[in-house]
């Protein structure tokens, strides 16, 4: 309790963390203000907000439900965030600590491979990869995963060159555990907080980067997203404004809540370490 009251002290980290349960709660409430299949017709085409209360945020060029489209799209911005942040932290920590703990040649191998996925911008290793495999969340997920591993397999093996050569891992070799089980049972959760650190970074990436591709028309064509949402409404720009305004400010609003809990958490364990 003491840790998120220091964290809710941070007015970064408190507006962070209302922006998130914000979107978190459109994620959960979506199926259920909203059943069926957001992109079903529920209106006149083009209807503007507030004309008719029955449908909020109006409609765009087809008759759908903006604000549903608005929820649900959310819930594909979150699972995608997570997924892709999960996935790259997951790949980065076990290449770092391999290639931090092996040394050697599995070492040099490693990072030359990493150096090579760093020369390629991230997006478009996404948009290369997508266009090839085929749009779907999955694909998206990975697509992304794939830009952003080189980071976290960074700081990991940088972590990991420092804890290797410390008592306690000396003491296991001599017990004779295996060293595989040396470098992810005892080393690896040592390094993880410097490589978590940066999953605010990477969600926030990974929530931009599928908007992005989702508005180039490679997104998983049967979810509702934010970029597609910009996308449809550019066709309209001039007569209808609010298609592409409402979920642009709803992906900048989210981007921002993403970083301002990170820096949060990164100042609340400042805060934390300083008093120990």
């Amino acid at each position: 309790m003491s840790a998120i009251r220091r964290f809710l002290r941070v007015p970064e980290a408190t507006a962070g963390a209302f922006i998130l349960a914000l979107l978190l709660a459109m994620a959960l409430l979506a199926p259920l203000l909203f059943p069926g299949d957001p992109q079903a017709i529920a209106g006149a085409p083009l209807l503007p907000p507030f004309h008719d209360w029955s449908l909020p945020l109006g409609t765009d060029r087809l008759g759908r439900d903006v604000l549903a489209e608005l929820f649900h799209g959310a819930r594909t911005s979150l699972a995608v965030g997570l997924a892709a942040a999960a996935a790259a932290l997951l790949i980065g920590a076990v290449v770092g600590t391999l290639a931090g703990f092996a040394g050697g040649l599995v070492d040099e191998v490693l990072m030359r491979v990493t150096d090579a996925f760093q020369t390629v911008p991230g997006f478009l290793l996404a948009l290369a990869f997508v266009s090839v495999v085929g749009p779907s969340l999955g694909v998206v997920v990975a697509a992304i995963a794939l830009g952003t591993w080189t980071g976290p397999a960074r700081v990991a093996r940088a972590e990991v060159l420092s804890i290797r050569e410390r008592d306690y891992v000396a003491g296991a070799r001599v017990i004779g555990m295996h060293p595989l089980e040396i470098a992810f049972r005892e080393i690896l959760p040592n390094a993880l907080p410097p490589v978590l650190a940066l999953s605010s970074v990477i969600v926030a990436a990974a929530i931009l980067t599928e908007a992005a591709l989702s508005f180039l028309g490679l997104g998983d064509p049967n979810r509702v997203t934010w970029g597609g949402m910009i996308a449809e409404g550019r066709t309209v720009l001039r007569t209808a404004p609010f298609l592409s305004i409402v979920p642009g400010i709803a992906l900048v609003l989210t981007v921002l809540g993403v970083y301002l809990a990170g820096e949060g958490v990164v100042e609340t364990t400042a805060t934390r370490r300083g008093l120990s």
